[in-house]
């Protein structure tokens, strides 16, 4: 406990005529303590302003009934960040019903991810991890197992070594929209990548490489887009791609944002989507359903993967020798109207 702590706690004992260990006790509904007692302590506790330190709490008990998140914003690009909110959504409710809080911990795009779940650990903070946006072999994995703290993943990430994850499957997505542009006779198809190391990257990379293999289709890395892809970054990647001497006639974009900035690219050239090129997207928000064009849509409930990420979670922190759970979300197909 804190010196401070200490000095409210015999503040309100001075105050209501009681012994410090008595109003410690009354301020965690001690059984031993009468009930009249307890309302008491609590109304001197709130006139001063008494907080607790759930900390002190923590290093006694181990436990801190909270569950942190680590989730980068992009920092650059709102409408992005706005898209995790029904992660954050489903997982905030999920951990209120298991009886947990939830915290973000937001990182920018400079931070180190080990050095921040680093930070966490020394805090001593939360009961367990999300972490998210898995890389190559990514070190945050064997640190969290190391350290035997309960972790899920959100993503995977190519270690062999058995953890619990909650992922997208992105290959098959890729590979699905790759599949759907070659059936209405795309054979010039470009993909949209966001960060180039990050695994989701990888697997959608590797769904298109294997649609492209199984048509006899060489691959052309000119048509292969990396970024964040906001808006403006896609418009001009994709218009760079129309103004080439062989054009692309497919595209599978990366997000809705991405979407946005090449219905953008296309718009400026007098090209329609659905009959000059033919687009197939992820979107998580539905967007796309609202827009004046032909546009095919995989789509995953984000709510539900916050609420599984917590799920996992808590089963990791209620019994951490048992099975390691993996779960893979698949993408729901919605042809263009």
């Amino acid at each position: 406990m804190k010196s401070g702590d200490m000095a409210n706690l015999k503040q309100i004992a001075a105050e209501l005529s009681l012994s410090v260990t008595t109003v410690s006790r009354a301020l965690k509904d001690g059984p031993e303590v009468q009930p009249s007692t307890i309302a008491r302590v609590k109304e001197a506790a709130k006139r001063v302003g008494y907080i607790p330190n759930h900390h002190g709490r923590a290093l006694k008990t181990g436990r801190t009934l909270t569950l942190t998140a680590v989730l980068p914003m992009e920092t650059s690009d709102y409408l992005s960040d706005l898209a995790k909110l029904p992660l954050i959504e489903g997982m905030t409710l999920a951990a209120r019903q298991a009886g947990y809080s939830l915290s973000i911990y937001s990182t920018t795009p400079d931070d180190d991810p080990v050095e921040s779940v680093q930070r966490l650990l020394e805090a001593r903070s939360a009961d367990g991890l999300i972490i998210t946006r898995m890389v190559s072999g990514d070190p945050r994995v064997k640190l969290l197992l190391d350290q035997r703290i309960p972790f899920v993943a959100f993503g995977r990430t190519d270690l062999d070594i058995a953890y619990p994850y909650v992922d997208i499957d992105n290959e098959q997505i890729a590979y699905d929209a790759t599949r759907r542009l070659m059936d209405k006779g795309c054979r010039r198809i470009a993909l949209q990548l966001l960060v180039a190391k990050d695994q989701a990257s990888a697997m959608r990379l590797a769904g298109y490489g294997r649609a492209m293999s199984e048509a006899g289709i060489p691959i052309d890395q000119s048509l292969i887009g990396h970024g964040t892809f906001t808006m403006e970054s896609s418009a001009a990647w994709f218009d760079r791609l129309l103004a080439s001497s062989d054009p692309p006639t497919g595209l599978a974009c990366a997000n809705e944002l991405g979407l946005l900035g090449a219905l953008h690219a296309l718009g400026r050239r007098g090209l329609e989507p659905g009959r000059d090129v033919h687009i197939v997207t992820r979107d998580n928000t539905r967007l796309a359903r609202f827009l004046p064009a032909k546009i095919d849509v995989h789509s995953v409930d984000m709510a539900d993967v916050g609420h599984k990420l917590i799920e996992v979670l808590e089963s990791r922190i209620a019994n951490p020798l048992g099975p390691v759970a993996t779960v893979l979300f698949k993408g729901e197909f919605d042809p263009g109207e």
